[in-house]
């Protein structure tokens, strides 16, 4: 996806999440983040905004963190204050100007963006859930983007980063191998002794295969949606195991 289209589902998601929570009981439980309520939830994606506006604006990691004095007794003015200091940010710099994030591999604006809209759309869902209200349409394509994203920047990247993580989740895998298949993509991901890989692929054989829509595959790779949402083929030790390590990689 483009940053362009990526800017416009961050937008939408935002504003989805904020009348969610204007309408929502702010004490309520989010069952898919039960140590949090709305509120606890809401006051997160702020405080994520505030950081990636710092670590655009220092080139890198802000600390202390949270800062000191930040004003947050009321969750969603300060998800309004962030967003506009996040969205300003965003509108200042290209897409492929050089910025400082955590993800190795790309160090541009592009990746906050892209990382941000994806932020959005698992946090409204998890808003929603909470609220007790039906879920807003996710676009196929966020989807799509959002399943790469956390394939590629999450698991296989995390596992090279932070290996002592994911070591007893590799040791277990057995090297067995586990295709994504969605509309119009496919991913072959590959356990190794000491890393994940993950990869587009087309028609990858694989010790097992799960099956979804775009938006289902996504929720349930990040534990918003359940097994009945996904349809599963083959070893399903190897499915229990990839659980895991998403797990891991989400947490």
């Amino acid at each position: 996806m483009d940053s362009k289209r990526l800017r416009e589902c961050l937008e939408a998601d935002y504003t989805r999440l904020r009348d969610v929570a204007v309408g929502a009981e702010l004490t309520a439980k989010v069952p898919t983040t039960p140590e949090w309520t709305v509120a606890d939830l809401v006051d997160h994606v702020a405080v994520v905004y505030l950081h990636k506006v710092e670590c655009m604006r220092l080139g890198h990691h802000p600390q202390p963190w949270p800062p000191e004095g930040l004003d947050r007794s009321d969750p969603v003015a300060l998800l309004d204050r962030t967003y506009a200091a996040l969205a300003a940010e965003f509108a200042a710099r290209p897409p492929e100007a050089s910025t400082f994030t955590w993800y190795e591999p790309d160090q541009t604006v592009g990746f906050w963006i892209r990382r941000m809209a994806q932020e959005t759309v698992i946090h409204r869902v998890d808003a929603e859930l909470g609220a007790g209200v039906p879920l807003a349409t996710i676009p196929e394509d966020l989807a799509r983007d959002g399943i790469d994203e956390v394939l590629v920047a999450f698991l296989e990247y995390g596992s090279r980063a932070w290996p002592e993580e994911y070591a007893q989740a590799l040791a277990d895998a057995g090297g067995r191998t586990i295709r994504l298949e969605t509309t119009g993509a496919s991913w072959l991901v590959r356990p190794t002794a000491d890393r994940v890989e993950a990869s587009a692929t087309d028609d990858a054989a694989a010790d097992a295969v799960v099956r979804g829509e775009p938006v289902d595959l996504l929720l349930w790779m990040w534990n918003r949606a359940g097994e009945d949402a996904v349809s599963v083929s083959g070893d399903p030790g190897v499915v229990a195991n990839f659980r895991s390590l998403m797990t891991i990689s989400t947490q």
